[in-house]
């Protein structure tokens, strides 16, 4: 009985482990189709061979990325041309900003969904506009650092805005987890149309670019120091994050790590 229950609770965990990967591949296979519409091509499409990296370094099989970019760009006729990328904002528990970012094929179905998240958990789904004046979308860029120190970094980022024009914003070190283990790491932030100078520069000086990306950046934070408050909050980015058609999540909420830590155990 002890091997029948130990098998049992493989499985569930199993099946817990294949629905998360089965929603990451449908929502990168979503961004595949958006990107595609601008042409099959990845040399000649930056949003496509942007969207076609992640879902490889997600272990996405080709043949579900080469089906995905038919299907955008209408070479199979099966609704795929109907979805289309939305943002959305609301507030969450103690006014915490949120922003929505979803692929969705009806529109008023994901509204609905998305209220519902919100309502259930103390936020609410708000107009748009109500909070994207809080963000700041920009590109970052996520570069791999071994036996290199910040100052040398500073160099590259230098010549990077003198050589190449590339506004860089900031930079943020850190440690980056991978399949191969952890290296230190740092991600480079310049402005919403220099992704791909960005990254094309800094390869261009001899850097590891693991990642790239836009991505919202809160200009102003939201403390929350009460327990449900902050409790409600995360359950409700949970609960928007598992959605079907959310492809991100972004909040301006700033929480104590230990707080966080009592919280999660």
């Amino acid at each position: 009985m002890a091997g029948h229950s130990k098998w049992a609770q493989i499985k569930r965990t199993k099946a817990v482990v294949d629905a998360k990967r089965g929603a990451l591949f449908t929502r990168l296979g979503r961004e595949i189709m958006v990107a595609a519409r601008g042409g099959a091509d990845p040399a000649g499409n930056f949003q496509l061979r942007t969207a076609i990296e992640k879902a490889r370094a997600a272990g996405v099989p080709n043949a579900n990325i080469e089906r995905a970019i038919a299907k955008g760009c209408g070479q199979l006729t099966d609704g795929a041309d109907a979805f289309e990328a939305v943002r959305y904002e609301g507030y969450g528990p103690g006014g915490v900003a949120v922003l929505v970012e979803a692929f969705t094929d009806n529109r008023n179905r994901s509204a609905a969904d998305l209220r519902l998240a919100f309502g259930k958990h103390g936020g609410n789904l708000g107009e748009t506009g109500c909070v994207g004046y809080l963000f700041e979308q920009r590109s970052v860029a996520c570069v791999q650092l071994p036996g290199l120190d910040e100052d040398r970094l500073l160099e590259i980022l230098l010549s990077l805005e003198s050589e190449a024009g590339v506004a860089v914003l900031g930079y943020e070190l850190g440690v980056e987890s991978g399949t191969a283990g952890q290296g230190e790491a740092a991600e480079v932030f310049a402005p919403f149309a220099q992704l791909e100078a960005l990254q094309d520069g800094l390869r261009a000086r001899g850097l590891s670019v693991t990642s790239w990306e836009h991505r919202w950046i809160p200009q102003l934070s939201c403390p929350l120091s009460d327990p449900e408050q902050l409790r409600g909050c995360l359950r409700m980015l949970d609960a928007l994050e598992e959605l079907d058609d959310v492809r991100a999540v972004t909040t301006n909420l700033e929480a104590d790590a230990t707080l966080l830590d009592e919280l999660m155990a």
